[in-house]
């Protein structure tokens, strides 16, 4: 077996190009034969398995790629971090600094609150670092002949390693028109982001800040064009969109946030705009739409069912074509979720929208 780690680092210099000298080695129709220029020897490489490894796609030579067999490793979980860091992470720095398996301990809530306040990765390099560093307070206290906490509570942890530097998203309440919760795909795992609409007198612009990429502007644009041709349906009248101007916005301005997961909540969230009414409580959606009203799949759905789960949401909205990613999920994972899947933006709003007003409800 050999292993070609991050092979996507490959680069074309004036020696040559080493990703088109893979070609050969890579393919099995050709690698039984492969010649070695430099060495002027041939090998027989057919008995070989090649397994490389890669944080991106993008930058590989689209003919090596060719010859890959792809298999996508999502990062790790918030569950799965706490196994690791509970069974391998914190014996193995324990080990490292020469003390005993009671040395130190830590309870499943201390973990969680490592893995989420301290670290943001999908992998575990950062909380090994955090955990040696806990590990680190048990062998000083050790050395100095100092008493100690073996077992570790959250006070602890705040003082051994500081104020947490990250904070996870809870869901917010639905006092407001406009405001929908969604779930998105990031490369440290799922996260819930809040899609924020306003209206005021103006001419029917259309604004959209929060850093949003090309596939999320256009999915806002999707979503308005929608109502604009079903106004009717919605109750609203046709000259509501000449007299009012209409503002999206994404929280968290200074991370940049693109791809066709948010179709669906920017579409909720002028629809509860436009009509003032309410969005359901501990709601939160993910899909993508069409101009025609048709909503589509979208990946990253573990991720984003793990996230919405932490931040408290109860019900999901997920595209008919993604039941089968939930299916593959363990059901310790799902407990206390409910989900609706749809084909078409109307079931959205009609599950989405509750009838009742928003307070203080703006005559639109």
């Amino acid at each position: 077996v050999f292993v070609l780690d991050e092979i996507d680092k490959l680069a074309i210099g004036s020696q040559g190009d080493p990703s088109s000298a893979l070609l050969e080695v890579l393919d099995p129709e050709q690698n039984s034969t492969f010649y070695d220029n430099y060495l002027e020897i041939g090998y027989d490489l057919s008995k070989v398995m090649f397994i490389a490894t890669s944080n991106s796609l993008n930058t590989i030579q689209p003919a090596l790629r060719d010859r890959m067999e792809i298999i996508d490793i999502s990062g790790y979980t918030m569950e799965e971090k706490v196994q690791i860091a509970k069974k391998h992470l914190l014996p193995k720095q324990l080990k490292e600094h020469g003390l005993g398996k009671d040395a130190l301990k830590l309870g499943k809530k201390e973990f969680e609150q490592v893995v989420e306040g301290y670290t943001s990765e999908s992998g575990v390099r950062g909380l090994d670092k955090k955990l040696a560093k806990l590990v680190r307070y048990a062998a000083k206290s050790i050395a100095m002949e100092d008493e100690y906490e073996t077992k570790l509570n959250s006070d602890l942890v705040v003082d051994i390693l500081g104020p947490q530097r990250f904070s996870k998203d809870k869901y917010q309440n639905n006092e407001v028109a406009g405001v929908v919760t969604g779930l998105a795909w990031t490369s440290v795992g799922g996260t819930i982001l809040f899609i924020e609409s306003s209206l005021s007198p103006g001419k029917g612009r259309l604004t959209l800040t929060g850093n949003l990429g090309k596939v999320m502007k256009e999915s806002a644009s999707l979503a308005l064009e929608f109502i604009k041709s079903n106004h009717d349906k919605f109750g609203l009248k046709s000259d509501v969109f000449t007299k009012w101007d209409i503002h999206i916005h994404v929280p968290e301005g200074a991370v940049p946030k693109d791809g066709p997961s948010a179709g669906i909540t920017m579409l909720t969230s002028l629809t509860s705009l436009l009509t003032q009414r309410k969005v359901k409580k501990s709601l939160a959606m993910s899909g993508e739409i069409t101009l025609r009203g048709k909503v589509l799949p979208v990946g990253g759905i573990k991720e984003k069912i793990l996230a919405a789960k932490r931040a408290g949401i109860k019900e999901i909205i997920l595209c008919k074509d993604n039941e089968k990613d939930i299916l593959e999920i363990k059901p310790d994972y799902l407990k206390g979720l409910s989900f609706n899947y749809v084909d078409h933006m109307l079931d959205v709003i009609d599950l989405a929208l509750t009838n009742q007003k928003v307070k203080d409800a703006k005559k639109v």
